[in-house]
């Protein structure tokens, strides 16, 4: 039986209001939406989106009005000491229970990397798991240079994307490939009952910042809009992929205002989830400010929002979880919150690339605490969220 139920929901609000009160950062009122149940009408990126992809869209709304899921990025594929074992977890070893939110990199099935090869059947047989329990899939792309052959972070050239957004120059021709390649994959990914598995695509990430050949040092704003919208209209319009929720996670470690969200952005006919990849460090305050922007934003555009990536490296701190997640998190509509990965280290105990829990931590009891919460989902206790969620409607 799970044991989320046993922490009172009315204790944790109070310990949370009173802590973001003494930082100056009271919870968000009740605002337009369906918090109380009213009607409301929700816009898809993809008019022909499947009924599950519009399904998720809809329960990605409404989850933010309850809590927040928590994720884990290639939680499913590798842990901190173990590597492609079938059903294993970090997240579940230490609290019984799957991350709500499987993120994964679709990059090396894409980009110069590939080759059908055996991490592919990996990524493939991750997904097909985490959907069968019910459980949200996003994916991010860390795309090598198409123009220079270097990888994500090589920003070198300033005319990449322009030499993708030129009709039937070579660069093109093989990003063109690269998403095909996606296309091919995704379009074969299906569940149980044979329908097409929603995803939650996050391409271009952190475009706010310099370091990677899509950021601000190597295209202009027009440059990134245009390349962000070919993208979307090539897979959408040209591939017929019509199970993506386009997702936009703008790099917000230090606090920022609504502008600095919306700088760069696509348009509101193409952008569907309105994400943000913070790494703060252990600041909480940063943290709690930076999540009540995004909510304004997302009620301001009536678009889900959510924390695609955070952590910190290495981190010790044994109440790392109730103290820099779950307190900044209440009560701010926001339906996920992400972890960065637990690289595979294997006897290597000197290598501290690690964001989340995993067995021998000490966080471990925290995250406990953590899970048990009410205002937490982890995958037992999400609800259907491939069934439309009532008073939603997706168009």
């Amino acid at each position: 039986m799970n044991l989320k139920s046993i922490l009172s929901i009315c204790s944790l609000a109070f310990i949370a209001y009173s802590t973001a009160s003494c930082s100056g950062n009271e919870p968000d009122k009740p605002s337009s939406g369906n918090e109380q149940g009213q009607a409301i009408t929700l816009s898809i990126v993809d008019k022909q989106a499947t009924p599950e992809t519009k399904a998720l869209y809809s329960n990605l709304w409404t989850i933010g009005q309850k809590g927040f899921m928590f994720g884990h990025h290639d939680d499913l594929m590798y842990g901190r000491k173990w590597y492609d074992e079938q059903g294993r977890s970090d997240t579940k070893d230490v609290c019984g229970d799957y991350p709500g939110v499987y993120s994964l990199d679709f990059a090396e099935l894409m980009d110069d990397r590939y080759i059908d090869s055996e991490s592919t059947n990996i990524r493939r047989r991750c997904i097909l798991e985490a959907r069968d329990r019910g459980e949200v899939i996003i994916a991010c792309a860390h795309l090598n240079n198409p123009l220079t052959g270097g990888d994500s972070w090589d920003n070198s050239n300033k005319n990449v994307a322009k030499e993708i957004l030129t009709d039937g120059s070579a660069t093109q021709q093989k990003f063109n490939t690269w998403l095909d390649r996606l296309a091919e994959f995704v379009t074969g990914l299906k569940d149980s009952n044979g329908n097409l598995i929603p995803i939650i695509f996050r391409p271009f990430h952190e475009h706010t910042q310099a370091w990677s050949w899509w950021g601000n040092t190597c295209t202009t704003e027009t440059e990134f809009i245009t390349l962000w919208k070919y993208t979307v209209n090539y897979l959408r319009d040209k591939k017929g992929v019509h199970q993506f929720i386009y997702a936009i996670a703008p790099q917000m470690d230090n606090q920022k205002t609504e502008n600095d969200f919306l700088y760069r952005w696509p348009g509101d006919d193409y952008v569907d989830f309105i994400g943000m990849d913070c790494y703060q460090g252990l600041s909480p305050t940063v943290f709690a400010a930076n999540i009540k922007t995004i909510s304004k934003v997302s009620k301001m555009k009536l678009k889900p929002c959510g924390v695609t990536e955070t952590g910190v490296e290495g981190f010790t701190d044994a109440d790392y979880w109730t103290k820099q997640i779950l307190t900044p998190a209440t009560g701010r509509n926001l339906c996920m919150v992400v972890m960065w990965r637990n690289k595979f280290v294997g006897a290597n105990e000197n290598d501290n690339h690690y964001y989340s829990v995993w067995k021998g931590h000490p966080s471990e009891k925290d995250f406990i605490k953590f899970y048990n919460s009410n205002l937490t989902f982890f995958s037992h206790n999400l609800p259907d969220m491939y069934n439309m969620a009532e008073n939603v409607t997706v168009k």
